[in-house]
């Protein structure tokens, strides 16, 4: 039976993010085999392995049973000679490991979209392409699914090398999401987190991005994830001229260059707030 258009379009999305993810992985491959105690090398690989696994999970409909899910878990554990899992294993081995398994989710899910009947990959019927539902977690209905146009916009425009954009959108989920939070919680619940008495005549909508951040982390909504964004992402609001042209000049002043590392933590940063804000996920 040939696919509809939407789970057409649900695999093209997902074999997307697995091509990114393994491009990535083997230019991080490449760097932490040739410097496996580079700390930036080091760094940039465990970023690379969360992202896996967030786009695992959403694969395995985040059933830790389902064969992709174990895949994973198991190609963070090589195994000697003997079959015992050996701690501190290689990192290039690690990573190795788990390009193997998204090769495995791509076999599927090509499979899947040639539709190809009984003679599809052996993995076919265990890959779940779900409708997305990064966002349920969001109160206010209208806005969920244009996050989730918003969050492939930001996916894509990293892909290819707007990495200002990538970062001013994914900024812009992170306000929007989190002000969704405040806007639940309500202002007198907000007054006994300390929230600036002078701020709470006003909208939320109508505060600093940096105050909404502070005033959820004391409330208790979002946990510490958003001390490593970076500066050129607290001021991203400052980076767009009159034309909403992005201004590029040196990282000392208001506006400043963003770089792949910038637009990759911020994305890193939304993921973890993302999971504060719904815990179930």
């Amino acid at each position: 039976m040939p696919l509809n258009e939407s789970l057409r379009a649900q695999i093209e999305t997902s074999l997307s993010d697995l091509d990114g993810l393994i491009r990535r992985g083997h230019e991080v491959h490449d760097v932490v085999a040739g410097h496996p105690s580079d700390g930036p090398a080091i760094a940039a690989t465990r970023a690379w392995q969360e992202d896996c696994g967030v786009t695992v999970n959403q694969l395995s409909g985040g059933s830790k049973s389902h064969w992709l899910a174990r895949s994973f878990s198991e190609a963070l554990l090589v195994r000697s000679a003997a079959g015992n899992a050996v701690e501190g294993a290689a990192m290039a081995e690690i990573v190795k490991r788990l390009l193997d398994v998204l090769e495995q989710a791509v076999a599927s899910l090509s499979a899947m979209d040639g539709d190809k009947g009984a003679g599809a990959s052996e993995y076919s019927p265990a890959v779940e392409v779900p409708v997305p539902r990064r966002f349920e977690f969001v109160h206010n209905a209208v806005l969920r699914p244009v996050l989730e146009e918003a969050y492939n916009d930001s996916r894509h425009a990293l892909e290819q090398g707007d990495y200002d954009l990538s970062l001013r959108i994914s900024c812009g989920i992170l306000e929007a999401i989190v002000t969704d939070a405040l806007e639940h919680k309500g202002l007198s619940t907000l007054a006994a987190a300390d929230a600036p008495a002078g701020k709470l005549a006003d909208k939320i909508g109508d505060w600093s991005f940096n105050l909404r951040l502070a005033v959820a982390e004391r409330a208790g909504l979002i946990r510490g994830g958003c001390a490593r964004l970076p500066r050129v992402a607290r001021t991203y609001r400052d980076h767009t001229d009159a034309n909403n042209d992005a201004i590029n000049d040196d990282r000392s002043g208001p506006s400043a260059t963003v770089y792949e590392r910038d637009a990759r933590q911020v994305r890193q940063v939304l993921h973890v707030v993302m999971r504060d804000l719904d815990p179930g996920r």
